[in-house]
This record gives structure tokens, sequence and C-alpha cells, in this order.
């Protein structure tokens, strides 16, 4: 499967993506708002994780290109996360940091915000993140999400949790379209 805006196409993830999304995913910066950055295995398992997430549910975290160059830069889609207690769909997102503030996180989320709305019976989807990562929720926040939880977290001291329904949706669309 293969989604795209303007400047991006999203795309199942293949194990061929290992050398791009360990630059990611093991670099100190990038991955601060977790416990620690990711090894090779933990890399390795987190591309079959996300092969195991298409089949079961026909969606994951898909691998964000850049059109122009065909260079993958981060990782973006859905997941089923335990944001506190309850398993829920979440949004989520990773970027290369030298991709950093050029709205690529923002573009990606929104459009897996619409594929999750078109094509599942969600009607509410979360992005969830430790409190300190103000680049996280900013992207929560342009995706149309308001916080509506602040919780105790083992792995984030304290996590937020952003959502937006399907009804805040389809009036935010409603509003593009206008």
């Amino acid at each position: 499967m293969i989604i795209e805006t303007e400047r991006l196409k999203l795309r199942e993830y293949t194990f061929d993506d290992f050398d791009s999304l360990y630059e990611i995913l093991s670099d100190e910066e990038t991955m601060r708002h977790y416990p620690k950055p990711f090894s090779e295995e933990k890399v390795r398992g987190w591309i079959q994780w996300n092969i195991d997430n298409y089949a079961e549910y026909g969606f994951g975290l898909w691998a964000v290109v850049l059109k122009e160059t065909c260079e993958m830069i981060g990782d973006c889609g859905i997941t089923i996360q335990n944001i506190d207690g309850e398993l829920l769909p979440e949004i989520g997102y990773h970027i290369h940091k030298k991709y950093w503030r050029q709205g690529y996180g923002s573009e990606a989320a929104k459009l897996v915000r619409d594929w999750a709305f078109e094509n599942t019976n969600y009607d509410c989807l979360y992005s969830y993140m430790k409190y300190t990562n103000i680049g996280s929720y900013s992207v929560a926040v342009a995706n149309g999400m308001k916080k509506v939880k602040e919780y105790p977290d083992e792995k984030n001291i304290i996590s937020y949790a952003y959502a937006i329904t399907r009804k805040e949706w389809e009036a935010l669309k409603k509003g593009e379209t206008k």
C-alpha cells in the first residue's frame, strides 16, 4: 500500500529500510524522549513488528519517503498502543533530525489521520508522547488533536495523550474545503 502527499510517499517497511531506519532510531538526539536509542536488534524488531501489524490490522507505521529524492526520512502510521491502560489507535511518527522543522511530520500525520478515518471504523485517533517532547505534541496539535489526558507512565514518567474524534475531523475537513 502507498499513500501520498505532494512531497511525501508513505509505504510499507521492508528489511531493505534497515540502514535508513537505524540511522534515525539509533540517534541519541532523535531518541532523547525514549528510554534509550535503539540497537540494531531493536530496529530489526521494529521493522518486523510493523510487518506483523500490516498482516494483522492492515496498517502499522509506514516508511516516509521524500518523493523528490526517494530518501526514506522517517516513519508515520497507526499502531495499537497502550495509552493509560487502554489499547487505542495511535498515530505515531519519527522524522530524521536533519528534516525537522520542515513540516514533514505534520504532513505525514495528517495524511495518516485522513487515511485512518477514511479506511477504518475508529471514532477517535490518538497520539501520545513523553511530556518533554514538544516536537511530538506540536505535530499532534497541527493534526487537529487536543490534549485529552496527562498521566503517570513508567516509561515516560508523565505522558500526554492528544486525540481527534471522527466528528472533529469531519468538521475540520469541511473547513479545509471552504
